[in-house]
């Protein structure tokens, strides 16, 4: 699909037009921006030191009514076009004489557009390096990372979750890819939602993945599909936010001919990635709570010199 040219200022709903940021202005999100060093030149934590013992606890205080929503998408068995390496599950009964148990196996390929998962500050990089600066021939071996690997957040991440509804914001049911998620319009929607992002939150940005797959053809990997845009990337900054959970991930292709635009956050900010969360639910509660603040709690498994892992992340009202 055509990619509107850079530079073009582009009308978004009940906002002012726009500049598209220039590709030097995107290199410099991600370069001048970054935060290299600002808790240490070995630190492997990231933005995720930005939630404190007294973060949690705050987060813990936005607990009221105990309603729980998932963000997880199902254990993805089945291929498809977004997932061409399904996960493995193997089943096995034990006989016990008069009883007897089931054992199973899982195996799973996480990283993609099907599964529900954390990215840990390994996962990419661009050619000045991974988070840090740390070089990538030297941290990543077939046996895991050595270097900004999940196990560096064992006690998962538990924070304030904030949720911007763009659908709702534009009166559609799911973003497209000729009107991709700018970052002047989440700034806009956490003010109309009368919300705004404090340092360490997770912002889970829903773009209405689910009324795509309804409505639309399911996107493969490494084609194009509707997401942010590269000029979200200040907005994260900006908010200084420990994570990123999110449901259509980056706009693809990118327009700048960079490696990682919104991906980016991980090596530049340090911020983790929460990809293909399952956010509708997480919309419809907020809706009928009437609050888009929550307490969202996001384990993953704790594997040595793992890139990420699959997590069932929940939120709690």
């Amino acid at each position: 699909m055509a990619q509107r040219p850079l530079g073009r200022r582009y009308p978004c709903k009940r906002m002012p037009e726009h500049a598209l940021p220039t590709k030097a202005e995107v290199e410099s999100y991600l370069r001048d921006r970054r935060n290299w060093g600002r808790w240490g030149a070995d630190d492997q934590v990231g933005a995720v030191n930005l939630i404190t013992p007294e973060k949690r606890a705050r987060a813990a205080g936005l607990v009221r009514s105990g309603r729980a929503v998932s963000l997880s998408r199902p254990f993805p068995k089945e291929p498809a076009v977004n997932n061409p390496t399904p996960a493995q599950h193997f089943m096995k009964l034990l006989d016990r004489g008069s009883g007897g148990a089931a054992i199973d196996y899982y195996g799973i390929s996480y990283h993609g557009q099907a599964s529900t998962h954390l990215d840990s500050l390994c996962h990419v990089w661009n050619e000045e390096g991974m988070w840090n600066g740390r070089s990538p021939s030297e941290a990543i071996g077939f046996d895991g990372a050595k270097w900004g690997a999940i196990t560096n957040w064992p006690t998962g991440i538990i924070t304030r979750g904030v949720l911007l509804d763009v659908p709702k914001f534009r009166g559609k049911p799911f973003v497209t890819q000729e009107e991709p998620i700018h970052g002047w319009e989440l700034a806009e929607i956490a003010k109309s939602q009368n919300v705004q992002l404090e340092a360490g939150d997770a912002v889970c940005v829903y773009g209405g993945r689910e009324a795509w797959n309804r409505s639309n053809a399911t996107w493969g990997s490494g084609t194009s599909r509707p997401g942010l845009h590269a000029s979200c990337l200040p907005f994260i900054r900006d908010s200084d936010v420990s994570l990123l959970v999110w449901d259509m991930m980056d706009h693809m292709p990118n327009g700048y001919d960079i490696p990682w635009s919104v991906h980016g956050v991980i090596f530049a900010y340090g911020v983790g990635l929460v990809d293909n969360a399952l956010l509708e639910p997480l919309a419809a509660a907020c809706a009928q709570e009437n609050r888009y603040e929550f307490m969202l709690m996001v384990l993953p498994l704790v594997v040595p010199g793992g890139t990420g892992s699959p997590l069932n992340p929940v939120a709690l009202f």
